[in-house]
C-alpha cells in the first residue's frame, strides 16, 4: 500500500523555540554583552537622526520593584521601536546616589559621621554603599532585557557629575536665581534636615484637636469696639489648632479684616470667634446658653492685645488674607517659626521668629515649661499646662492628612531655618517656568494639568540640606554680612574642578586661603548640602549637554505620575534657571501598580509582586509583554494571575510565529518568492494587511500607545492569522506539491509576515524576537534584529473588503458548524457540505471563489445559492443576509488530505485519495487563483 504521508509537505520540528524563557534567556543576555550589541547599534546608527530619551535615575538604595521594571520596560521599547524607525537612539541610564536614606544605612552599620566615625570615612562607606546597590540594580536591569549604556551610566555620586551640579548651582546664581533667606520650611526632626515640597508625601495622623482661649487686655476697649455695654469681666479671643506644640512659639492672633466677628455670651464665658463658625465652636465647648452679643469687622479688632494663655506676654490681633472660616473658629494662632503663612504675616507687622526648636526637634533650654521635650512627646504636657490655666475650651482627637517625610515616613513641621533657596518670584522665574509648560507635549493629556498644578502652588525651592552625604553648596560668604563673595563665578569653577578630580571631599578638607588668599578671614565656607532633587534636576546640565552623543532638550522624559511634583518640576526649574528653555519636547507618565482589587503594590505587603520572582518563574518577556499591554495612563493593575494570563498571550504570538517558521523549512527567499502579481488572492490579502498592520502598529508605538499595539498584534495573531489565513492555507502547505506556485505563494506571504513579525516584536518580547531571527530562512540581514529596520514589506494589490467579508462569512459558519457538530449531525468540518445562501454583493463576493470557497470555510463542500432559495434546514447568522445548511458530506475520506469527497476510490492506482491529491501526487499538481 502506498504511504502517502510522505508525500505531504509537513512542517519542520527543527525550530522548537522552546517555552522555558526563565532559564533560556540569561543565555540571550550574555550573547548580547559578548558581541557589544549596544555598541554595534550605535555604530549602525552612527549619524543617523537621534531620539533622544533621557533616563530619570532611580534612587541607589535596596532591589528593584516592578515599577522600576515596568518603568525600565516602557523606555526599553520606546528606544528599540525608535532604533526600528531607522533612529540613533542612545539609551544611558542613571542613578541618583545621595541623600538621606543612603545616610541613616550606612548610619546604622558605621555609626552617626562626626560621633562614631570621622565625616570623611562616613561619606566614602555612603559612596560604598550606593555602588554596591547600583550595581545589584544594574543586573536586574539587564537581565530584563534592556539594551543601554550599562558600563557607562550616569551617578550623581561621579566626581564629574558632582562637579557639574556645582557648576549648575554657579550658573543659576549668575543669572540671579539664589537667595538665602530665614523661613519656614519642611523640617526633618528624624533626618536633622529641611526638606523640600517635593520629598514631602500625606498620610493619615491622629492629633489633639483643641480651642484655646487667648484673654483680651483691655475688655473695656474691646467692649466698645463691639459698641456693647455687657458686664463681661473677661473676653476671649478662641483659636483652634491641630498643633498644639507650636502654641509655645505664639507671637499673635490672625483674623481676616473682612469677615465678621461676633461677641459671644456662652453662658458666664464671653467669646469672640468668627460668626459664621459661632455655633460650631460653643457647641464644642458644651455651652448650652448661647448669644450673640455684637459683631464687628476683623479690621476693627487689629492691634487688640491678647496674653499669652500660659506665657506671660502679650500677644497682638493682627490681619491676614489666609485666615478663612471654612473650620476652626476664625481666628488663627500664628507662630511665624512655624507655618509659611504665618511667617508671611507676622513679617509684615514686624514680628520676628523665636527659634525655640533645635535641628532633633527638642525645646531649647531657654524654653519655659517645656525646656528638653521633643514636639512628638510634649502634646499632652502643653494640653495638661491649658488646663491648669483654665485655657483649654475643647479638646478630641482627629485623624488627618499630614505631611510625612517620603524617605522615613515619620511627621514634618514647620521650623523656621536660614536656608538657600531657589527664588521663584526674583527674577521672574516662575512666570517663565509656568509659560514654559505649554511648549512641552504632555503625554497622557491630564499631566500638564498636573505639572500647573503643582508648579502654581509650589513655594520657592529650599535646595540647602544639612546633611554629611551630599553634592555641597560650594559658596563662601562674608562672616558678617553673609553676602556671597564678588569672585564667586570664578569660584565656583574653581572648586567644580577640584571636585571633579578628587570628588566632594575636596571642598570639605578645602582650607579658604587656598582659593582665598587675603579674604579668607572675612569668609567662611557654607557647610550645607544640596537637595537631591537638584541632584538630578541638573541631569540636562551634567549628562545632556556634556555627552557627546546626548543633546538637550531631551525628545523624551518618562517616569511614574509621582515625577509631577519630583523630577519632571526639579527639571523644570532648573533648566529654566540655567538655560531659559524646558529640558525636554515630551513628558510621558505611567500611573500606579495596583492589585487586581485596586489597592497600591506594596514592596513588602502581601500584595507584592517581586520583578525577581517574575523573571525566576516565567521570564522577562512574559513582563515585557504585560507592561505592554497595560494602558499605563491610569493605574496598572498587576498580580501573578495577570501575569500568567500574559503568558497565555505571549504562547499565541510565540506559536504563530512557530507556524510560521516550521512551514518555511524549505523556502529560500532568493530561489523561492513569488512575484507580488503572482500570489494568489488571499496570500495578497495577507501581504497587504501586513503591510497595513505595521503602519498601524509603527503609529501606536510613534504615539505610545503601547496597549493599542498589543491588542492589534494579539488580533493578528490569533483572529486573523490563526482564525483565518494561516487556517485556511494549511491545506495548501502540506497537500500540494513542494515547488507549486500555490505553495510557494504561500510560503512568500508567510516570509514576509515572519519577517515583519520578528521586527514588531523586537521592542516587546525581545528575546523571542533574537530566537525567531536566528530561525529565520538564510538571507542577506543584520546580524541581530535590533541592528534591522522595520521590513520593507512589498507593495501588493488585493481587495481587502473582499477577504474582510469573507473572513467574517468564515466566522458565521464556524458558529453554525459547531451547532451541528455538537448536535451530532456532522463531526468536524471536512465532515461536512454546506450550501450557503445570500443575497446582493455577498452572493458575488461568493461565487466568485467557485470549488475553493470549499477551502477558505475548510469543509469538503461547499455551494452558493441565492438567499430567496434557502429551506427550512438553512440556518441564520449573524449576518443578516446569510443562511447556511449544513449536510454531512458524501463520499468517502481522503487518507492524504482527509477530504470526504465522492472521487476517492474512483482510481484503481490510488484507491484512497481524492482525485486532487492524484494530481499533487502524480500528476502536474493543482493550480488555484484565489485560496
Amino acid at each position: 500500500m502506498t504511504d502517502y504521508k510522505s508525500t505531504l509537505n509537513l512542517p519542520s520540528t527543527s525550530f522548537a523555540m522552546k517555552a522555558n524563557l526563565a532559564q533560556r534567556e540569561p543565555g540571550f543576555v550574555k550573547k548580547w554583552q559578548s558581541e557589544n550589541l549596544y555598541q554595534q547599534i550605535r555604530q549602525a546608527r552612527a549619524g543617523q537622526k537621534t531620539f533622544i530619551l533621557h533616563d530619570g535615575p532611580p534612587y541607589a538604595n535596596g532591589d528593584i520593584h516592578l515599577g522600576h521594571a515596568v518603568n525600565k520596560i516602557l523606555k526599553d521599547i520606546i528606544v528599540k521601536s525608535k532604533t526600528l524607525s531607522g533612529f540613533d537612539a542612545p539609551y544611558v541610564p542613571g542613578w541618583d546616589c545621595h541623600g538621606l536614606p543612603i545616610e541613616h544605612r550606612v548610619e546604622k552599620k558605621v555609626g552617626k559621621a562626626g560621633v562614631k566615625v570621622d565625616f570623611k570615612t562616613f561619606r566614602q562607606k555612603c559612596r560604598d554603599y550606593a555602588a554596591k546597590q547600583v550595581e545589584g540594580q544594574k543586573k536586574d536591569f539587564i537581565r530584563l532585557g534592556v539594551l543601554g549604556e550599562w558600563d557607562n551610566p550616569y551617578l550623581t555620586m561621579d566626581k564629574k557629575y558632582e562637579a557639574d551640579i556645582i557648576r549648575a548651582l554657579g550658573k543659576i546664581i549668575e543669572n540671579g536665581h539664589l537667595q538665602k533667606g530665614y523661613k519656614p520650611v519642611y523640617w526633618s526632626v528624624v533626618g536633622g534636615s529641611a526638606l523640600a515640597e517635593a520629598e514631602v508625601e500625606y498620610q493619615d495622623k491622629t492629633s489633639f484637636a483643641i480651642d484655646v482661649k487667648f484673654p483680651v487686655v483691655d475688655v473695656a476697649a474691646c467692649l466698645t469696639l463691639f459698641g456693647s455695654d455687657e458686664p463681661a469681666e473677661s473676653i476671649s479671643v478662641v483659636i483652634w489648632t491641630t498643633t498644639p506644640w507650636t502654641l509655645p512659639a505664639n507671637q499673635a492672633v490672625s483674623l481676616n479684616a473682612n469677615v465678621d466677628y461676633a461677641l459671644v455670651k456662652a453662658d458666664d464665658d464671653y467669646l469672640i470667634v468668627a460668626q459664621a463658625l459661632a455655633s460650631s465652636v460653643a457647641a464644642r465647648g458644651g455651652y448650652e446658653n448661647v448669644a450673640v452679643v455684637a459683631t464687628v469687622a476683623g479690621a476693627q479688632l487689629e492691634n487688640t492685645l491678647l496674653k499669652h494663655p500660659f506665657y506671660d506676654r502679650q500677644v497682638p490681633v493682627i490681619l491676614g488674607d489666609h485666615v478663612t472660616t471654612d473650620a476652626g473658629t476664625g481666628c488663627v494662632h500664628t507662630a511665624p517659626d512655624h507655618g509659611v503663612d504665618d511667617f508671611n504675616v507676622s513679617n509684615k507687622y514686624g514680628i520676628e521668629t523665636l527659634n525655640y526648636l533645635d535641628d532633633s526637634g527638642v525645646y531649647r533650654a531657654q524654653v519655659p515649661l517645656f525646656a528638653g521635650e521633643h514636639v512628638y512627646k510634649v502634646d499632652e504636657k502643653i494640653l495638661a499646662v491649658l488646663r491648669e490655666r483654665n485655657a483649654l475650651l475643647a479638646e478630641e482627637k482627629i485623624t488627618h492628612s499630614y505631611p510625612h517625610c517620603w524617605r522615613t515616613k515619620t511627621p514634618l513641621i514647620f521650623r523656621a531655618t536660614p536656608q538657600w533657596f531657589i527664588s521663584l518670584t526674583k527674577s521672574g522665574l516662575q512666570d517663565k517656568v509656568m509659560a514654559s509648560v505649554d511648549q512641552v507635549q504632555w503625554v497622557p493629556g491630564w499631566g500638564k494639568a498636573r505639572i500647573e498644578s503643582m508648579l502654581g502652588n509650589s513655594p520657592d525651592w529650599c535646595i540647602s540640606r544639612q546633611r554629611t552625604w551630599g553634592a555641597p553648596i560650594a559658596l563662601f560668604v562674608h562672616k558678617e554680612s553673609q553676602d556671597l563673595h564678588p569672585n564667586t563665578p570664578a569660584l565656583i569653577e574653581q572648586v567644580a574642578q577640584l571636585v571633579e578630580a578628587e570628588g566632594m571631599d575636596a571642598w570639605f578638607d578645602l582650607v579658604p586661603a587656598t582659593l582665598l588668599a587675603e579674604d579668607a578671614d572675612q569668609y567662611v565656607k557654607v557647610t550645607d548640602t544640596l537637595d537631591v532633587w537638584f541632584d538630578s534636576g541638573v541631569s540636562h546640565f551634567a549628562v545632556l549637554e556634556a555627552r557627546d552623543n546626548l543633546s538637550v532638550p531631551a525628545d523624551l522624559y518618562l517616569e511614574g505620575s509621582d515625577q509631577h511634583r519630583g523630577w519632571f518640576q526639579s527639571s523644570l526649574k532648573t533648566s529654566l534657571a540655567i538655560r531659559n528653555a524646558p529640558p525636554y519636547k515630551t513628558v510621558l507618565t505611567h500611573g500606579f501598580l495596583v492589585d487586581e482589587q485596586g489597592k497600591k503594590l506594596s514592596k513588602s505587603g502581601d500584595n507584592a509582586v517581586p520583578p525577581q520572582e517574575v523573571l525566576n518563574e516565567l521570564g522577562a518577556d512574559i513582563l515585557r509583554l504585560w507592561a505592554c499591554g497595560t494602558d499605563f495612563s491610569g493605574e496598572m493593575s498587576a498580580s501573578k494571575d495577570i501575569l500568567k494570563r500574559s503568558a497565555d498571550s505571549y504562547r499565541r504570538i510565540r506559536n504563530t510565529a512557530r507556524f510560521l517558521l516550521g512551514n518555511l523549512f524549505d523556502f529560500d527567499p532568493v530561489q523561492h518568492s513569488v512575484a507580488a502579481g503572482q500570489l494568489l488572492g488571499l496570500d495578497a490579502w495577507a501581504v497587504a494587511r501586513t503591510a497595513q498592520l505595521q503602519e498601524q502598529l509603527r503609529s501606536d508605538c510613534d504615539n505610545y500607545q503601547f496597549h493599542l499595539f498589543y491588542q492589534k498584534l494579539h488580533n493578528f495573531c490569533s483572529v486573523e492569522l490563526g482564525g483565518f489565513y494561516l487556517d485556511i492555507i494549511k491545506d495548501r502547505l502540506y497537500t500540494t506539491q513542494a515547488d507549486s506556485l500555490v505553495r510557494r505563494s504561500a510560503q512568500t506571504a508567510m516570509h514576509i509576515i515572519v519577517e515583519s513579525l520578528v521586527r514588531w516584536i523586537a521592542p516587546v518580547l525581545s528575546f523571542t524576537a533574537d530566537e525567531i531571527w536566528q530561525a529565520l530562512p538564510a538571507a542577506p540581514r543584520e546580524s541581530s534584529v535590533f541592528l534591522s529596520h522595520y521590513y520593507d514589506v512589498p507593495s501588493v494589490s488585493a481587495d481587502m473588503e473582499y477577504w474582510q467579508a469573507l473572513a467574517g462569512v468564515k466566522s458565521a459558519v464556524n458558529k453554525v458548524l459547531e451547532d451541528q457538530r455538537n448536535q451530532g449531525v456532522v463531526g468536524g468540518g471536512l465532515t461536512a457540505a454546506v450550501t450557503l445562501y445570500a443575497d446582493g454583493d455577498l452572493l458575488a463576493k461568493l461565487q466568485q471563489l467557485d470549488d475553493e470557497l470549499r477551502f477558505v470555510l475548510i469543509t469538503s463542500g461547499a455551494a452558493v445559492a441565492p438567499l430567496a432559495e434557502a429551506g427550512a434546514s438553512a440556518v441564520g447568522t449573524d449576518i443578516s443576509n446569510l443562511k447556511v445548511a449544513v449536510v454531512k458530506a458524501a463520499g468517502n475520506k481522503c487518507v492524504r488530505c482527509y477530504h470526504v469527497l465522492e472521487d476517492v476510490g474512483t482510481s484503481t492506482e490510488h484507491p484512497e485519495i481524492c482525485g486532487r491529491c492524484q494530481i499533487n501526487v502524480a500528476g502536474e499538481g493543482e493550480s488555484r487563483a484565489h485560496a
